[in-house]
């Protein structure tokens, strides 16, 4: 998909390439800052799990993202999620794809042999007009040749935003919110969603992934929140 006009998604300047939506310029700024390659919350050695995954590991063996939630890269999921503008997630998806690609000349992950993209309750989704995660995850598995199937997890009723809460309700907010709907037995699973914050959505998730017997779960965001 071409982005509009052939302009940067940032400094609205002409693209070489139109589909790449961002320039080479910007894409130089948005760096992460050094974090843990388990859970992606800031640690001083980038390279090894920190203190807190060593005592208590997330449900998970790795995360990466693009940065943390900060501008420019939070005003362009802003923008996918609440201005319907989708014609950004491959833009987007793109940007995330070069961030795992890195990690994975680094060993630091392995190739996922299915993809799966945290969904929204139906009635959300209606509201949206589309699933912004879906978008993300389609041209990343089609990019890396893993499998893709939309309807794999299922949320099965409505929950409040999890925006709205506080970090005590959220933990409770999502239980028991979702359903498998395909066999990922001996599965390596990449689960992506937009924006990783507390982390309790995709810890949900694993649960219920490592319940039916995945092999590993690495997960892909855009924005990780410190």
């Amino acid at each position: 998909m071409l982005t509009i006009g052939g302009l940067c998604w940032l400094c609205r300047m002409p693209l070489h390439l139109s589909r790449h939506g961002i320039c080479c310029y910007c894409l130089r700024h948005l760096t992460a800052a050094p974090a843990c390659p388990r859970c992606g919350l800031p640690s001083a050695s980038p390279g090894q799990p920190c203190g807190r995954c060593l005592q208590q590991p997330p449900p998970w063996q790795a995360l990466v993202s693009v940065t943390d939630f900060r501008p420019p890269l939070s005003t362009l999921v802003h923008q996918l999620k609440f201005s319907h503008t989708p014609e950004l997630a491959p833009v987007l998806a793109r940007l995330l794809l070069l961030r795992w690609l890195e990690a994975y000349r680094q060993g630091r992950v392995v190739r996922p042999q299915q993809l799966i993209s945290v969904p929204l309750h139906r009635h959300r989704q209606w509201r949206r007009g589309y699933n912004q995660s879906d978008l993300l995850a389609a041209p990343l598995a089609r990019w890396l040749g893993c499998g893709y199937r939309q309807d794999t997890l299922q949320r099965t009723r409505a929950t409040p935003a999890q925006r709205t809460l506080t970090a005590a309700r959220r933990r409770h907010n999502l239980h028991g919110a979702f359903y498998c709907r395909q066999d990922l037995a001996g599965c390596h699973v990449a689960l992506l969603d937009d924006v990783v914050t507390t982390g309790n959505t995709v810890a949900e998730i694993c649960a219920l992934l490592n319940r039916a017997g995945v092999a590993s779960i690495q997960i892909w965001c855009l924005c990780r929140t410190l």
